[in-house]
Formats: C-alpha cells, sequence, structure tokens
C-alpha cells in the first residue's frame, strides 16, 4: 500500500476534486448567473448588457452605453436586485454594480 493511500475514498470527495480541477464548477456557476440575469433583464435588456461575473457577493454587469449605465442604476437596480435573489436561491448577492463597456 502507498504512503497517503488511507483506502477508499468517498466519493463525493473524489468528484468535488474532479469538478475543481477541471473548472466545471465555475462554469456551471457561470451559466447560473447568466441564466438568472436573462430571466430578471429581460428581452429589452438583455441584448445591451453581459454578466462578467460575481465577486464578494456583487455581480457585475457591463453595460453597452452610458445612458443605459445610469438608468439601470438609478431606476432599475432595486428591482433587478429582488428578481436576482429569487433567481439565486442560495447565493449571497449584496449588490449589483454596473460598468460600461463597448461591444
Amino acid at each position: 500500500m502507498a504512503e497517503g493511500n488511507r483506502g477508499p475514498e468517498n466519493l463525493a470527495d473524489v468528484l468535488a476534486r474532479l469538478f475543481t480541477s477541471r473548472g466545471w464548477g465555475r462554469k456551471n456557476e457561470r451559466v447560473r448567473l447568466e441564466a438568472a440575469w436573462a430571466d430578471a433583464a429581460g428581452p429589452e435588456l438583455l441584448p445591451n448588457t453581459r454578466v462578467l461575473g460575481m465577486k464578494r457577493g456583487v455581480l457585475e454587469v457591463e453595460v453597452r452605453n452610458a445612458v443605459l449605465l445610469g438608468e439601470l442604476a438609478q431606476f432599475h437596480k432595486r428591482g433587478l436586485l429582488a428578481k436576482l435573489r429569487k433567481g439565486l436561491p442560495g447565493v449571497t448577492l449584496t449588490d449589483l454594480k454596473f460598468r460600461a463597456g463597448a461591444w
């Protein structure tokens, strides 16, 4: 028996290591964030926005132009946060940050 080999391993531990090493957990979380944003933003906002990622409970969203960024930050942020929190149960979402972008 090799040193450090303590016998059979729990399948959940093996799968967790596999998902982490392959980055599948991060990809799955990214897809989940993007789907929640699509539901919250709706067909009007979605074509002009895209999810950048989530850091420390803050979802960062890139916005196509400054006018839309101002509108989202001033008038829609609270409603979007509420929708996102419903769409992401179990995720601590403390804020929504918009960034100007061009694509």
